[in-house]
């Protein structure tokens, strides 16, 4: 099959890769239909987080069961499928305890870090990690709902209630999921983002009818953001000075971004006077990744993709997505399509 492997020089080849069969009894081969570019791949090619070299990027993944072992029982060929790409063993501590999110066992199955992932035709994945797209629902939907899981896992640990004032810092396609899932759980929601061609394209998707005035777009120096959120949620992963201005009093502020070489100077004092809080969410539990599912019927996420390469031009779509030296910003959602998915339905 077709695959984009990572190389040592953390650039993306596009290779004859081996398809995956079924080894194990729980085994799901899915043809994958299309898969979506997600920041964490974007840090991986500018040296931003790491992964393993020869693995199978990506992890934002819908497609088609086409294979299964001998004890799969929730799937058959032909099925519709979203990958659910955090994997846990459920033996060691934290599991047992519930934590699947902060699974001890986690090396050799980070799905598109060291464990092959969906920037190919087919991936195999154990049948847990398998959930059915609801009948009616686009595959351009159901590809944001992996991200709508973590949007979900971080205002939750944010403690969202209804009525209250997010600020979410970065308008790129996470972002804009984040507020997306805000708003639906009641929020006034104050989107941030410097980028004019990103901040265009997020007002362009809450333009729609169904959001109302529940979302507005803003530059980082809009004095109407200075201590005004309840809950500032920082999709960025680098921003947590600039969040904590954000925060109203007794605010509480999530780090959502995955960035390894951010650093942040915090004043303790600042903390403690006005009462604010600092909340690492980490991955998303799977338990909310049905949830993400079922909401994900109550919100127009296609419309984040904005826009769609085949896997032989990984580059241009990297460049969309400014990963390239020398490139802006011209995209929100990026998804590759496999030579052999054929039409979204």
């Amino acid at each position: 099959m077709k695959a984009l492997t990572l190389s040592a020089d953390r650039m993306l080849a596009l290779v004859e890769h081996p398809k995956p069969e079924p080894r194990a009894a729980d085994d799901v081969i899915i043809r994958v239909t299309q898969s979506g570019i997600c920041g964490t791949d974007r840090s991986v090619l500018v040296g931003k987080f790491p992964a393993e070299t020869g693995v199978v990027m990506g992890h934002e993944a819908v497609g088609v069961v086409d294979a299964v072992g001998t004890g799969v029982t929730r799937f058959a060929v032909g099925d519709r499928v979203i990958v659910n790409p955090t994997l846990y063993c459920g033996n060691c501590p934290a599991c047992l305890k519930g934590h699947w999110n902060f699974c001890g066992r986690k090396a050799g199955t980070e799905v598109g870090l060291d464990y092959d992932g969906s920037f190919a035709e087919f991936i195999r994945l154990p049948e847990l990690f398998c959930h059915a797209i609801p009948d009616g629902m686009s595959f351009d939907r159901a590809v944001v709902v992996e991200p709508l899981a973590c949007a979900l896992n971080n205002i939750e640990a944010g403690r969202l209630t209804a009525g209250e004032t997010v600020v979410v810092v970065g308008g790129g396609p996470m972002g804009v999921v984040t507020a997306m899932a805000a708003q639906l759980y009641g929020a006034r929601v104050l989107l941030v983002e410097p980028d004019p061609v990103r901040r265009e394209l997020g007002r362009q998707v809450f333009e729609a009818p169904e959001f109302g005035d529940r979302v507005t777009l803003h530059t980082p120096d809009d004095p109407l953001l200075t201590e005004n959120g309840d809950l500032v949620v920082d999709s960025v992963g680098n921003l947590l000075e600039q969040s904590i201005g954000y925060a109203a009093l007794r605010g509480r502020v999530v780090v959502m971004g995955f960035n390894s070489n951010a650093t942040a100077t915090v004043r303790p004092l600042t903390l403690l006077q006005r009462g604010l809080q600092i909340i690492g969410a980490g991955d998303y539990n799977s338990m909310i990744f049905p949830k993400a599912v079922e909401l994900a019927r109550r919100l127009p996420l296609e419309r984040v993709v904005t826009h769609r390469f085949d896997l032989a031009d990984h580059e241009e779509a990297f460049k969309a997505l400014a990963a390239v030296p020398g490139a802006e910003y011209a995209a929100l959602k990026v998804v590759l399509v496999p030579p052999r998915s054929g039409a979204d339905v």
